[in-house]
Order: structure tokens, then C-alpha cells, then sequence
């Protein structure tokens, strides 16, 4: 509806109308108009005591005279007086009518402008708002189908490592298997040098410390193959754990590009939109954004760290069995090549033998000496303990103040402990002088044992060593292959 123009100055802006208080009472001051309206209501200001009627009448302006512009406007006073209204009073009333209808009209042209710009306003800020969680949900199903992607390809890599990590776990569990023969082999032959050989022929020479190696290679190999085994075995528990991370994680994001996906297809004009009292609210336990993304970036990163660890820990399998074939074989060879070297130098090995037991000999007595050496040297730290302590003791009567950590007290203090480990290092090598001179008693007596019976010895290592061995595995079977 247009705003009425019929009491405004020419000229006078036709926008949102002016606002302004109407007053329970039509008198100038209580009226409440603008300045603006003062113009074309001349009577309901102070001041004025006329104006000019529409006809050009000029009409005076009485302020005594009540006018029913009030909250009573529209009750008759007829009744309450015996004369007629005067022009004045009729005009008045005229214009209190016309003011108070141009009030209620501009009061409600205000009230239409401001309900007309609230309600664009508020469509706009709806429309804008409702582009903007659209566009968001759009940037996260984006994120969410990302990741799920990530973790897809993150699940593939990890699941053809593992399978690759089980072949090798199979393939080092076959070379370990393959072990068993040069295992029983190596300690056959090492009892046969045992059983056959007696008196001082039964000596640890060459051919015997190579098989010892043997053992203890082919021990340390067994070890280390199992070991591996074992831990092959953790990583791949481990891979499946983070594969089975990275599923759990690739299933809730199916189910959130499912949930987003719904919800960004949602238009206004669906059927089964519905209100859902609650459910603009913060969640309790909602993870932000930032956690949200890192916790799959955690997931990735860990499974490619142990897809890392696979890799190399496969790579480290294939070294360790080429490396404990290669060992196994070398050592083999080493044994069979003191053997004979063994068979040849056998007529040599009495005079060797007794060089060895006079060095022997001589090293036992140097040692013995060096323990009788130590253990006076252990004695003799035991008078200067005794006087520092003493010492220590004497001084602990002294009472109050005087009790004091002087100079002396931190010296003598420090004398005991460097006396006690004096007397400590010193009873270690005591102890390992005498581990040594143990062994070295029992080299003597070895070597005094070995030098006879050469012929039994030479049958021993010719006949029924050397036949045994013919039965060592090939490298392929170390290397865990089939054949």
C-alpha cells in the first residue's frame, strides 16, 4: 500500500515512513510529532495560535479547548454541554481524526517496510547460511572420500606385504629345517673324534675347533633363524593390526561418505524432512577437525611404518639366510680342509705338541706368580684401610658444631672408597688370574694326553669322519629353497 500523501509537503521523502509517539492527549507538547510534521500540524504545537484551514480560512487556535484526539477519541461529548461545537473546535476535531489516521497508517507502513526488510533479510541470511553448510558438507565429504581412499590403498599395499612376509617366513622356517642335517653331521663326526680317540690323542686341535664352530654356527644360526621366525611372525601380527586399523577406520569413513552424502542431497522441497528436536547441538566426545584427520593420518603413517618395517624386515630375512648359507657352507669347508691338513701333519703333531706344552708350561708359572702377586697386593691394602677408618672413628667423637665435614673428614672418607676399589679391582684380577691359570692347567694336560696314540687318531679322522661328511646339504636347500 502506498503511503497517503494528502497532509504532506511537497516534496517530502515517500521511504520508510517517520517514526514518531502518539500521546493520549491531543495538546501541542504531549502530541509527540517530529519537526518535520510541524509543517501541516500547526495546531498541536506551542506557539501557535492559528492556521491556515485547506480552504485558506484562517481559523484561531484556542489551547483551552479539549479535543477528543485521546485514548477516548471517538466518544461523543455532545451530551456533556448545551452549545453547539464553534469552526474552531470542528476543525480540530477534523484534524485530530486526520492525524490520528495518518499515524496508525504510518505506524503500520513502518511496521510493513520493517517486516518487508526482515523477512529479505532473513531469507537472504538463510539462503546464504544454508550455501555455506552445503558448501562445507561438500569440502568434507571431500576430505572424508579422500582418506577413504588413502586408507584403501594404504590397506592394499599393507595386505600384499604381509603376503609377501609370510612367503618368507615359509622360506626361512625351510632353511631352518635344512639346518637339522649339518647339525647331526657336525656332531656326529665331533663324537666320533670323541669316542675313537682316547689318552692324550683327544686333543682340541683344528679339525676339532672348526667343528666346534661348526656347532656353534650352526647353534647360532638355528638361534637366529627362529628368532627371525618369531619375528616375522610379530610383524605380521603387527601388519594385521594395522590393517585391521585401517579397515575399522575405512569403514566408519563408508559410513560417514554415506551419512554426508545423504545429507548434502537434502533439498528443501524433500518429503522427509522432519524436525529433530536435540539435534543442533555439540555432541559430547566430538572430535575436532584437526583429530578427526589425524587420527587417520596416525593410522596411515603406523601401517606404512610397519609395511617399512615389513620391507625391511624381509630384506633382512633374505640377507640373514643368504648370509647363514653362506656362513654354513664356508665353515663346512673350513672343517674338511683342517681335516685333511689334520691327516697330513699328523707325524708333526707329537713335536708341536710338546713346543705348546712347554709354552703352556711357562705361561702357568708366570701366572701363578702373578697371583701370588695379587693376593699380596690384596694384603697389603689392608693396614691402610685399617688406619683410615680408625682414623674415621676417632673423629666421630667429636659433638655438636664441632662435628663438622672438614676437609679432613671428605679425605679420609675418600681413602676408604679408593682403598675399596683398590682391593676390588685388584680381587678381579685375581679371579680372572686364576679363571686363566684354571684353563691353562687344563691345556696342559690336554696337550700332555695328545701326544700319543697318532695312528688311532689318523684312522679316527681318515675312515670314519671324512665318509660322514659327503652327506652335507647342498646351498640350495640352506638357502631355503626346495632343491
Amino acid at each position: 500500500m502506498a503511503t497517503s500523501t494528502a497532509f504532506l509537503p511537497k516534496g517530502r521523502n515517500t521511504g520508510p515512513p517517520t517514526p514518531f509517539v502518539k500521546s493520549h492527549t491531543a495538546t501541542g507538547t504531549d502530541i509527540g510529532l517530529s519537526a518535520e510534521n510541524e509543517a501541516y500540524f500547526p495546531g498541536y504545537y506551542p506557539g501557535y495560535t492559528s492556521y491556515q484551514s485547506l480552504d485558506n480560512t484562517k481559523i484561531e487556535f484556542n489551547p483551552n479547548v479539549a479535543t477528543n484526539a485521546g485514548p477516548d477519541r471517538g466518544v461523543s461529548n455532545v451530551g456533556f454541554r448545551a452549545n453547539k461545537y464553534n469552526p474552531q473546535e470542528w476543525h480540530q476535531n477534523n484534524y485530530a481524526k486526520y492525524y490520528q489516521a495518518f499515524a496508525d497508517r504510518n505506524v503500520s507502513e513502518q511496521n510493513r517496510w520493517e517486516s518487508n526488510r526482515v523477512e529479505k533479510e532473513t531469507q537472504d541470511t538463510t539462503n546464504r547460511t544454508q550455501a555455506l553448510s552445503t558448501k562445507r558438507l561438500q569440502e568434507r565429504l571431500h576430505d572424508v572420500q579422500f582418506w577413504k581412499k588413502e586408507l584403501l590403498r594404504e590397506i592394499e599395499d599393507i595386505t600384499a606385504e604381509t603376503d609377501l612376509l609370510v612367503q618368507q617366513k615359509r622360506r626361512t622356517q625351510r632353511a631352518l629345517d635344512a639346518t637339522t642335517s649339518p647339525l647331526h653331521i657336525a656332531t656326529e663326526t665331533l663324537n666320533n673324534r670323541e669316542l675313537h680317540r682316547y689318552g692324550v690323542d683327544r686333543v682340541v686341535d683344528e679339525v676339532e675347533i672348526h667343528l666346534r664352530k661348526e656347532i656353534d654356527l650352526i647353534n647360532n644360526v638355528q638361534h637366529l633363524l627362529r628368532k627371525t621366525i618369531e619375528e616375522a611372525e610379530n610383524q605380521i601380527k603387527a601388519n594385521r593390526s594395522a590393517k585391521h586399523n585401517l579397515e575399522h577406520d575405512w569403514s566408519n569413513k563408508f559410513e560417514t561418505d554415506r551419512a554426508d552424502s545423504k545429507a548434502l542431497s537434502r533439498k528443501n522441497t524433500d518429503v522427509d524432512i522432519m524436525y529433530y528436536p536435540g539435534a543442533a547441538r555439540y555432541q559430547e566426545f566430538q572430535s575436532t577437525p584437526e583429530s578427526w584427520a589425524q587420527n587417520s593420518h596416525d593410522n596411515i603413517v603406523a601401517a606404512e611404518n610397519q609395511r617399512m618395517a615389513s620391507i625391511q624386515l624381509r630384506e633382512l630375512i633374505n640377507q640373514i639366510i643368504q648370509d647363514a648359507a653362506k656362513d654354513m657352507r664356508e665353515e663346512a669347508d673350513r672343517v674338511e680342509n683342517a681335516f685333511a691338513r689334520r691327516i697330513e701333519e699328523m707325524a708333526a703333531a707329537k713335536a708341536k705338541l710338546e713346543n705348546q706344552l712347554e709354552n703352556t708350561l711357562d705361561e702357568i708359572a708366570r701366572q701363578e706368580n702373578n697371583i701370588i702377586e695379587l693376593k699380596k697386593a690384596i694384603k697389603d691394602k689392608e693396614a691402610p684401610m685399617k688406619v683410615a677408618q680408625t682414623r674415621l672413628h676417632d673423629r666421630s667423637v667429636r659433638g655438636g658444631i664441632e662435628l663438622c665435614r672438614d676437609p679432613a673428614h671428605k679425605q679420609l672418607v675418600g681413602e676408604v672408597l679408593e682403598i675399596s676399589q683398590s682391593v676390588d679391582e685388584l680381587i678381579k684380577q685375581l679371579n680372572q688370574a686364576e679363571e686363566n691359570l684354571n684353563k691353562l692347567n687344563d691345556d696342559r694336560m690336554i696337550l700332555e694326553k695328545e701326544i700319543a696314540m697318532k695312528s688311532k687318531s689318523l684312522y679316527t679322522d681318515r675312515d670314519k669322519c671324512l665318509p660322514v661328511r659327503n652327506a652335507y646339504p647342498n646351498i640350495n636347500r640352506l638357502l631355503g629353497y626346495s632343491a
